[in-house]
């Protein structure tokens, strides 16, 4: 439908664990981020981000990269490179899920005459996406706090049109994690501390992208050579390993950026503020400042002559 793999309608109303959230902020787990604790009642309900909503479409579109863009990632593991998590090998996914949300909301007023009201939202927005994905039946939510669709995996970017119209909710989808604790067993700095909890200031993905200051001995130790976000806990999970690889041409590793899954580190240090516009151009990796992925930078290569050093005197 429109460019996505997947959708569903959730009611515009409060979602389900705000107990769950509320006691999540309030345990630190959030680290700085502190727009999700001031905007916390805002985010607990999606009708507070449009008078008279009733429902909210959900969307889902994979960004799971080919079998090509995959075999840039897997360069050797002895080059002194980085690691870029495979949501920010393409284009923005902001700039792509818009455009296709506006499509679709086009089309929506073309078959409904009715006037009616409509938002659309792309990750920015303060709503609680992975709960309204889950109510909506596109997935359930996994010990790795990512949503999981049986088919797709979790290789999945997320949007939402918040609307007046009183639509049929569409029935939450049953919890097939079973038994399976690789994700937790996989994350290097056991941010997923116990199944469905995760304590965001020790994750890699926060520590790479929103952490400002500097990173602790101890967790910079456990980053490895990420630089910018960690997919550890979703290379594991057995529902990506036969997800189908993505069908948006915008999330496809351009020919010209091939290093980019791999970037070099000494020449990611040596970046000039213009040079860093121009190679991450158009991306999300622009999230990070260029002072911050050269911090990160600079701890992968600590880390890098740590795994050298360590192999040497064995």
């Amino acid at each position: 439908m429109a460019g996505f793999e997947a959708a569903g309608v959730a009611a515009a109303r409060p979602i389900g664990r705000i107990d769950y959230v509320a006691e999540w902020l309030a345990r630190g787990y959030a680290g700085e981020m502190d727009y999700l604790v001031r905007h916390h009642e805002l985010r607990s309900n999606p009708a507070n981000l449009l008078p008279g909503a009733k429902s909210v479409i959900v969307v889902a579109q994979s960004y799971r990269p080919s079998q090509s863009d995959e075999n840039y990632f897997r360069c050797d593991a002895d080059s002194v490179r980085g690691r870029i998590a495979r949501y920010a090998w393409g284009r923005d996914y902001h700039r792509v899920l818009r455009k296709k949300l506006r499509d679709l909301l086009q089309s929506i007023r073309q078959v409904i005459r009715e006037p009616f009201d409509a938002r659309i939202c792309v990750d920015t927005a303060p709503l609680i996406e992975r709960e309204l994905a889950a109510a909506a039946g596109i997935g359930w939510i996994g010990k790795n706090t990512m949503l999981l669709h049986p088919r797709l995996g979790s290789y999945l970017f997320l949007g939402e049109i918040i609307t007046t119209l009183d639509l049929a909710p569409n029935q939450p989808m049953a919890d097939h994690c079973g038994t399976c604790t690789r994700c937790l067993q996989a994350c290097p700095t056991q941010a997923l501390h116990a199944p469905y909890a995760m304590d965001a200031h020790r994750c890699i993905a926060y520590l790479t992208i929103e952490h400002r200051g500097e990173v602790s001995a101890e967790l910079a130790a456990r980053m490895g050579d990420w630089v910018f976000g960690c997919d550890r806990c979703q290379e594991v999970c057995p529902f990506n390993h036969k997800a189908p690889p993505s069908r948006e041409a915008a999330y496809r590793l351009p020919q010209e950026q091939a290093w980019l899954p791999r970037p070099p580190l000494n020449d990611m240090l040596n970046w000039t503020e213009d040079e860093y516009c121009r190679h991450l151009a158009g991306k999300a990796i622009r999230r990070a400042k260029l002072t911050m992925l050269q911090r990160n930078a600079v701890i992968a290569l600590a880390n890098h002559k740590s795994n050298i050093d360590g192999r040497q005197v064995s």
